[in-house]
């Protein structure tokens, strides 16, 4: 697989920070919303690579999308209206957003298995 670890490591960093922002209710800040472009590049970047790695990968490839374009959607509603739209859309969904997070970390631990 191509060498994405610097990707994989930003990946995992962002989205785990950016949940904790949003749990912890902090207001949104710009340094946020570039984390969350960049966090999105990082992601294409490793699905690239695990497209480009051959079919033995493509179960794992799957589910890192899956579970990727979920977290996304509480990302994007906080970096696109903020704390207050956030919390109106997804402010009782924490629990669920959390469950995908530690999915999350589980996923990207195997995707940096790959690069060993």
């Amino acid at each position: 697989m191509l060498d994405v670890k610097n990707s994989i490591d930003r990946l995992q960093w962002t989205v785990d920070h950016h949940f904790l922002h949003i749990h912890a209710q902090h207001d949104f800040m710009r340094a946020w919303a570039v984390q969350f472009e960049l966090a999105y590049t990082d992601f294409r970047v490793i699905q690239m690579a695990l497209q480009m790695s051959g079919p033995e990968n493509h179960a794992l490839l799957a589910k890192l999308a899956k579970n990727y374009e979920a977290i996304f959607q509480y990302e994007y509603e906080f970096a696109a209206n903020g704390l207050a739209g956030f919390n109106a859309k997804y402010g009782d969904q924490i629990d669920q957003y959390k469950t995908l997070v530690t999915e999350f970390d589980g996923i990207i631990k195997e995707v940096q298995a790959l690069q060993a």
